[in-house]
């Protein structure tokens, strides 16, 4: 088990203090568990409060001993009522904060309205941009954790071949790839900021199946199990000459990367085999984009002008009227990340350190979808790929 080293911690605060400054705001009060490991290594409950100047100060609810133990901050410190949040920042010298900073995007309005009442006289704003703005930035120390979590799924990919076999269901492949994370680290979550936005982390799904799209803002998502978590894998038996996707997010020491495969049992036809070739074609295009530093939005039109040139205008990234306006999406303790390479992001720039899947697919109603997915990260000296798993089409 990794503890985030202490001057990382001490780097990624200061960070999102410069933020701080540009937004005029005093302090930032976080509760979010991704947010809280990012900034404290933990993910005990409590509040991490974030002066624009000075020492942040962990105050937390439960487990204290554990947040102590875990936390690289010099300040953790126990409380036991939000009452008590201004009397403790008192005693470490901070005045009451005028303008403060929140993750309203998640925070329920319940705990928002508390916090107003700690701090009647505060105006409060949404420190979100911020946040995502100095995790999308990743250091040396957090590509090594993305690395490990690509062998992972390497491993992962190479258990496919020796498992799968006709008449076997999506639900019993799904189950032997996600035994095999589980014994090579995984942490059994895959965290995503939307709201409702649970998600398993094998999307296992094999012919027409794989066609099926379902609640999440996702190309694909599978019939699932019953209607009360309508997604990934089902009861659906594995045919042959059909498409088998796996879809799988690996995660180490709470650090995720992205990776999509396709398998067949006999082979394929020639529609869906010139369909990924063309979605290699796609992922060919961004790789050519990216080191060009564009806008996220170019990206995202430029590739989906070729899907379209390609003769995908109605299949590519969804069936008709399901289809999503994005073909990438940021990565690092959160699925869904900056940047996205999407729709009408067209003021923000790709940067050396942001990690991202990518993903293009496309769907043939009836038939099957096809597609690859990878996480990438870009470097000062060009773009970088993460995941490396066999991208030819898997014919067993």
């Amino acid at each position: 088990m990794r503890i985030t080293p202490a001057e990382e911690l001490a780097y990624r605060c200061k960070r999102l203090q410069h933020f701080m400054v540009e937004e005029g705001l005093d302090a930032v009060i976080m509760l979010q568990n991704a947010d809280l490991f990012y900034f404290t290594g933990t993910i005990q409950a409590g509040n991490l409060y974030v002066p624009a100047e000075g020492e942040p100060l962990y105050m937390v609810r439960k487990d204290f001993m554990r947040a102590r133990m875990e936390c690289g901050l010099k300040e953790v410190v126990p409380f036991s009522s939000m009452k008590d949040l201004p009397a403790l920042l008192a005693g470490y010298g901070y005045p009451v904060p005028a303008r403060i900073g929140m993750e309203l995007d998640v925070l329920p309005v319940n705990f928002f309205d508390r916090y107003q009442k700690v701090f009647p006289a505060a105006r409060f704003s949404d420190a979100t941009p911020s946040i995502r703005k100095v995790r999308m930035i990743k250091t040396h120390y957090e590509i090594h954790l993305l690395q490990d979590a690509a062998n992972q799924v390497d491993k992962v990919n190479s258990r496919v071949k020796e498992v799968v076999r006709e008449g076997m269901t999506d639900l019993e492949l799904a189950a032997e790839l996600e035994y095999t994370a589980r014994r090579e680290g995984h942490q059994g979550l895959v965290r995503m900021r939307a709201f409702n936005g649970e998600m398993v982390y094998a999307h296992v799904f094999s012919g027409p199946d794989t066609a099926v799209p379902a609640y999440l803002d996702t190309p694909l998502g599978g019939m699932g199990l019953n209607p009360s978590f309508g997604q990934g894998a089902g009861y659906n038996r594995i045919e042959r000459n059909e498409p088998i996707i796996v879809d799988f997010a690996g995660s180490f020491d709470g650090y995720l990367v992205d990776q999509t495969r396709i398998f067949a049992i006999g082979g394929l036809s020639d529609k869906l085999k010139k369909g990924y070739e063309d979605m290699l074609k796609i992922q060919e295009r961004m790789m050519a984009l990216a080191p060009e530093r564009p806008t996220w939005g170019r990206i995202y039109e430029e590739c989906l002008d070729l899907a379209v040139e390609l003769g995908y205008a109605e299949s590519f990234m969804g069936r008709r009227g399901a289809q999503v306006s994005f073909i990438g999406h940021g990565l690092g303790i959160e699925i869904d990340e900056y940047p996205f390479l999407a729709k009408g992001f067209n003021d923000m720039t790709l940067e050396p350190g942001m990690v991202f899947a990518f993903e293009p697919k496309v769907v043939f109603p009836g038939e099957g979808a096809i597609g690859i997915e990878n996480t990438f990260y870009l470097t000062e000296s060009g773009l970088k790929q993460l995941t490396f798993s066999d991208q030819k089409l898997i014919i067993l």
